[in-house]
């Protein structure tokens, strides 16, 4: 199969990390759950997925897929999702969590894309 060369990144990943003790595990197995299927409606949304480390029970991953940056962002931005996801969202372990999707392979064969990141991305100071 060919490798296809797209000009823009339409395909964003975006993984939050939280560190959950063993006795909050079923409190957060329910609350993850319930912003996923809250996610997961809003357009633009291709995919979520909650799961845990298999060598560290107390890491747990929520996994989704979105159409493009904007689209994440304006699921952000909705006002259900500001009452009844961010506050679980934001107990994530703080470190960068949206990636753009430069190379994947899936039935349809390979996909590169070159970029969407503005030319300053990297001269932001993000101290402030």
């Amino acid at each position: 199969m060919a490798l296809r060369q797209d000009g823009d990144v339409t395909d964003w990943v975006v993984l939050l990390r939280f560190s959950v003790p063993t006795d909050a595990v079923t409190a957060f197995t329910d609350e993850a759950t319930r912003v996923a299927r809250l996610l997961r409606a809003r357009d633009g949304c291709r995919g979520i997925e909650v799961g845990r480390a298999s060598d560290d029970p107390t890491l747990w991953v929520l996994s989704s897929r979105w159409e493009s940056v904007g689209a994440y962002r304006r699921a952000l931005s909705d006002y259900e999702i500001k009452v009844n996801a961010v506050p679980f969202l934001s107990r994530a372990i703080d470190e960068p969590t949206a990636f753009e999707v430069l190379f994947s392979m899936d039935a349809e064969g390979e996909r590169a894309a070159s970029g969407d990141l503005a030319s300053d991305a990297n001269t932001v100071d993000r101290s402030r």
